[in-house]
């Protein structure tokens, strides 16, 4: 099978490459050619630009084409004037964000809501607040201009290593280093995940098979607790001693660092992190061990690597526990 994949070297695009290479198929990936890769010399790369120059494509054509980097409507509007009818069975990749926050935990594909409106412009700014409804719109725009042969991934919070995000690593290195960690509370918060190598293995089953449709990429569920994650991850790589400390969402805002906790999802728990992925689960997705993922972090992760200046400080989170005592 011939797969193009629309971004397909950092993190999630990498993940599918790399699942559909393991899998024995043809796999081409597309992008700007500025990030460094690892994949196998028989994965072919092309160098494109979905906001200048797409002409790479323009004498090729696949089974599947996989959007791993569509974030506003034009992104999908250019590579359908780019590949035409050449590129196959369209898969993108969504996100739960694209829903409206649902009344309930345990919501499907079916009962749970999309944003109906987003920015319209073409270069439309990417925020926390346009994020969701711009996925929205990708989703609309890819069933208007590819038919009747597309299918829609909408994974929760992805985990593992070359996570450009740099989310769960956080809390992976900063529980291999032990003491007092802060996290933000309510510790009841929901919380799924999916590992990059589970979601590239579920987008190459959908693409092996032809499958249609709209899939909840997420798990566990029932949904875990935000503290009882972070619990598994000291369990398994903290040294003796450790201790999780809440910290109150007021005093976390009070100090404006609510960008520095990752994965929280704020003063109170949303349903949007406790999907249903019974479908997804039926189609073939598979979940791996919260440990396995630990240990891809940890492997991948340069014990030299500086701490990223978006992380808590010690110094913040020194303030933050001695407040919460």
């Amino acid at each position: 099978m011939r797969i193009l994949i629309v971004g397909g070297t950092s993190f999630v695009g990498r993940a599918i490459a790399w699942a559909g290479f393991n899998a024995g198929h043809d796999v081409t990936v597309i992008n700007r050619g500025q990030t460094p890769t690892d994949l196998p010399d028989s994965v072919t790369r092309l160098v494109g630009d979905r906001h200048s120059d797409l002409s790479a494509l323009a004498p090729l054509s696949f089974d599947v084409t996989v959007d791993a980097i569509a974030y506003r409507p034009h992104d999908v509007q250019v590579l359908r004037d780019a590949l035409g009818e050449r590129g196959g069975h369209h898969i993108q990749i969504s996100s739960i964000s694209a829903y409206q926050d649902p009344a309930d935990v345990g919501a499907t594909e079916e009962t749970a809501v999309l944003w109906a409106d987003a920015p319209t412009e073409p270069d439309a700014p990417i925020t926390g607040e346009t994020y969701g409804p711009l996925k929205a719109a990708c989703e609309r725009a890819a069933h208007g201009l590819f038919g009747e042969r597309v299918t829609i991934v909408r994974p929760t919070f992805v985990i593992g290593s070359h996570d450009a995000t740099l989310r769960f690593p956080y809390w992976v290195q900063r529980l291999a280093r032990g003491g007092s960690v802060a996290f933000a509370g309510p510790r009841d918060n929901a919380l799924q995940y999916i590992d990059a190598r589970d979601l590239g293995e579920f987008v190459v089953t959908l693409a092996e098979g032809g499958v249609l449709g709209a899939f909840h990429v997420a798990g566990p569920y029932p949904a875990a607790r935000f503290i009882d994650v972070l619990e598994a991850v000291k369990v398994q790589i903290a040294p003796a001693g450790t201790k999780i400390v809440e910290i109150s969402p007021r005093d976390v805002s009070s100090h404006h660092l609510d960008g520095r906790f990752p994965l929280w999802s704020g003063p109170q728990s949303e349903t949007a992190l406790a999907v249903n992925p019974a479908k997804a689960l039926a189609a073939g997705l598979r979940l791996r061990d919260l440990s396995e993922s630990v240990d891809d972090v940890l492997a991948w992760w340069d014990v030299d690597r500086e701490w990223p200046s978006s992380w808590l400080t010690r110094e913040q989170e020194a303030m933050l526990v001695r407040g919460a005592r």
